[in-house]
């Protein structure tokens, strides 16, 4: 039988166990995001141990999140059909033991395999959490649950590069860099085991069936744009790779015409149509797209330049990328404090413009200091960086979805969500592409730097560009008085 926490407890007081299974919701928020983040300072180390070619360092990201895009569209979807906490519980033991795989990995494409598998078993874990919290939860505590999101993912964010450079550098019982991914295990079985006992059971009973169809035309769009990119340039750009990603417009085309088709005949869509006929959430995934690509890809060739070009250890260069990360708290907690209902769609473009600022401080400051920079020299433009990159995300996904229908909401937040995951697979394959293209012209790794985040520049000029789509507010109420 399928309880539900309403049904053990009544709607007013809520699940008993609401809040120790809030944390066992927290625990895989916290596994997800530190995966994203640890590759980036672990690949050098990763390359040099296993071997590979650049192409490597780029699909340890790009493979993790573009497994998570696709796979987050339906995940939710799961949830409903099969059983929140059931779905949770696969997710959690999957993607444990996709990391014990990561860290067993004896060559690049057993490592990048297990990624993979990582970001698709994360894909099912992660939308459960929020589904089980609207039901735990009564309503005069709905706001106290998800406000404990803001601070978990935070801190993940500032100590993952950290706790990553630090294991690394460490090396205990001889493991290395495995250690970022074997530190999964006890806390991955840990959240298993709690969830088992302490999440209630929820389903839908009106779900409706998974659209596959939809979701092997999105793979594939996706993946034939995402390959050539990455691997093209090893290759010397041979015919196939413009070809593959001619194909993955095709393929996308040919997507929007099936959930069109699929929609009219009265079946429920991986995505709901109409939402593209909506200027606001249309216009949101372009900025977003342009803004997340800029934001994943920058990090993972900051990390790099100063690995690979400045000789700094993996804790080195961990640390080195503190300021942004503090930054981004700084950010996020000014937005909070009453900015975002003050400014609304303003405080994003304040935001893109402090960003685009600082990235230019850092360009600056690596043309004039070459590979004599050092980390304190580094530490006003990534501040800078941080700040406005806080300002931005925070009231991000509230504007976007604002002209949003109740109806839709799933699928455009299921969207939405999948397409930042998109753009750091994107961020991975062309920032790090055109990072590794310039070395391999000679250009050095400060000049190779320095392009790089003049190109992330450029990407957050047009997500301030696209942002004046986005409706003022995201909410009527929040509109000054005239």
């Amino acid at each position: 039988m399928t309880v539900t926490a309403s049904q053990e407890t009544g709607e007013a007081q809520g699940y008993r166990w609401r809040w120790v299974a809030l944390f066992v919701i927290l625990a895989a928020e916290v596994m997800d995001l530190l995966d994203a983040l640890v590759t980036t300072i672990a690949a050098p180390t990763i390359q040099r141990d296993l071997g590979g070619s650049d192409s490597l360092v780029q699909w340890l990201g790009a493979g993790y999140t573009l497994a998570m895009a696709v796979g987050l569209i339906t995940g939710g979807r799961l949830g409903d059909l099969y059983g929140r906490k059931r779905m949770f519980l696969i997710g959690a033991f999957g993607f444990t033991a996709a990391s014990l795989l990561c860290g067993i990995a004896v060559s690049p494409e057993m490592l990048i395999a297990a990624r993979v598998l990582q970001g698709l078993f994360g894909a099912v874990m992660l939308p459960q959490g929020l589904g089980l919290i609207k039901e735990m939860f009564p309503p005069h505590e709905m706001g106290k649950a998800f406000g404990m999101f803001g601070p978990v993912m935070t801190i993940s964010s500032v100590g993952g590069p950290v706790l990553a450079g630090w294991l690394v550098d460490a090396d205990f019982f001889g493991t290395g860099w495995r250690m970022i991914f074997l530190i999964n295990l006890p806390l991955g079985l840990a959240a298993a085991l709690a969830g088992i006992r302490f999440l209630p059971e929820f389903r839908l009973s009106n779900a409706t069936r998974l659209d596959l169809g939809g979701v092997g035309l999105v793979s594939l769009a996706a993946l034939l744009l995402i390959y050539p990119l990455i691997q093209g340039r090893e290759q010397g750009w041979p015919w196939w790779t413009f070809a593959s990603m001619a194909a993955s417009i095709v393929v996308f085309a040919v997507f929007a015409r099936y959930e069109t088709r699929r929609a009219a005949s009265g079946k429920d869509p991986l995505v709901v149509p109409g939402l593209f006929r909506k200027r606001a959430f249309t216009g949101g995934l372009v900025a977003g797209l342009a803004f997340f690509t800029g934001m994943m890809g920058i990090g993972l060739v900051f990390a790099l330049y100063t690995q690979m070009g400045l000789g700094f250890s993996p804790l080195k260069a961990g640390l080195a990328g503190l300021p942004q990360a503090v930054g981004g708290v700084v950010g996020f907690g000014l937005a909070m404090s009453g900015l975002q209902e003050k400014f609304g769609r303003g405080l994003l473009q304040i935001g893109a413009t402090v960003m685009g600022a600082g990235a230019a401080v850092l360009a600056l400051t690596i043309h004039f200091a070459g590979l004599d920079v050092t980390v304190w020299q580094l530490a006003p433009g990534l501040g800078l960086v941080g700040i406005g990159m806080g300002l931005t995300m925070a009231p991000f996904f509230d504007i976007v979805l604002a002209g949003v229908e109740p109806h839709e909401s799933g699928s455009a937040s299921g969207t939405l969500t999948a397409v930042q995951q998109l753009g750091g697979a994107l961020g991975s394959a062309v920032l790090g592409t055109l990072f590794f293209n310039l070395l391999a012209d000679q250009w050095g790794f400060g000049a190779s730097m320095e392009v790089t985040v003049w190109v992330e520049v450029g990407l957050l000029v047009l997500t301030f560009a696209l942002s004046f789509l986005l409706p003022r507010h995201a909410r009527p109420d929040q509109e000054p008085a005239h």
